[in-house]
């Protein structure tokens, strides 16, 4: 189950996002943490970018697809979930 827009906006440093398809080496979905503040535009309230972190030195980001990264790894929204504690 992936992550609206509005969850996304809401995330928070230090929250664990699940990846829908991708898996880690022991079966488990991929994990990734959110590193750093939601960036939302003012001129397109669609857009935004949420810096991530995967294990000790990958670094990327989440978006809804309005932005490629330069650096690191890019994840769509539609392919992330909030994990269920």
């Amino acid at each position: 189950m992936s992550i609206t827009l509005q969850e996304a906006k809401n995330l928070y440093v230090g929250q664990v996002l699940h990846h829908d398809t991708m898996n880690n080496a022991n079966g488990s979905p991929l994990r990734v943490r959110v590193n750093g503040e939601v960036k939302t535009w003012k001129r397109n309230s669609e857009r935004i970018r949420v810096p991530l972190k995967h294990g000790l030195y990958e670094y990327g980001e989440l978006t809804n697809g309005t932005y490629e990264g330069a650096n690191g790894f890019t994840l769509n929204l539609k392919d992330v979930s909030i994990p269920e504690d």
